[in-house]
């Protein structure tokens, strides 16, 4: 299974729907993004149900904060979208790539900074140990499993993995900033 069509490797959002809603959720979110500012964003279906992926010519964090300030003015325009995760690098799913973008990127973990691997794997036979063990060799910073700093995040999604190191609030959760809104609210 695999990324299909245009964006096979040039996107950088990943967007979680409910199964079987995906193309609603091409719509919703073609429509936001335009809403927030990227005049030609790509959205595109993947082979994995309840997953689909976009390229804005936002920065991808940038993207992320405009969409969650929307959704905290607008709840109701947010009706597929679950999660928004940006992406940094898109690579083939082969744990070498991987663990070289990885660790590239893990270098804007600063020293005083703790961390964690998360491993989100659709499609793939290549074990999370494996790739946990490629990419922390790397990574000479403090541990911290339940409150890190940053999370070094791989998506993979079938042939191709995207990579971000990131902020616990650089992913848009929509369910869960939707329960912080004041009561009347919530879309």
């Amino acid at each position: 299974m695999e990324v299909r069509g245009f964006l096979a490797d040039d996107f950088n959002l990943i967007i979680s729907c409910a199964r079987g809603l995906e193309s609603e959720a091409c719509s919703e979110i073609w429509f936001l993004l335009g809403e927030v500012g990227d005049e030609d964003p790509r959205v595109e279906k993947t082979e994995v149900s309840g997953l689909v992926v976009a390229k804005t010519l936002l920065d991808p964090f940038e993207a992320v904060r405009r969409l969650r300030e929307m959704l905290r003015k607008e709840p109701h325009e947010f009706r597929y979208t679950l999660k928004v995760i940006p992406v940094e690098a898109v690579v083939p799913t082969r744990l070498s790539s991987i663990e070289e973008a990885a660790a590239h990127l893990s270098e804007k973990i600063d020293a005083d900074e703790s961390f964690r691997i998360t491993i989100e794997k659709r499609h793939t036979e290549i074990s999370t140990r494996e790739i946990i063990e490629a990419i922390a060799k790397h990574v000479d910073r403090r541990v911290d499993l339940k409150d890190p700093d940053r999370i070094v995040l791989v998506e993979i999604i079938g042939r191709v993995t995207g990579i971000s190191v990131i902020r616990p609030d650089d992913i848009l959760s929509v369910t869960k900033e939707k329960r912080l809104l004041p009561r009347g609210e919530k879309g």
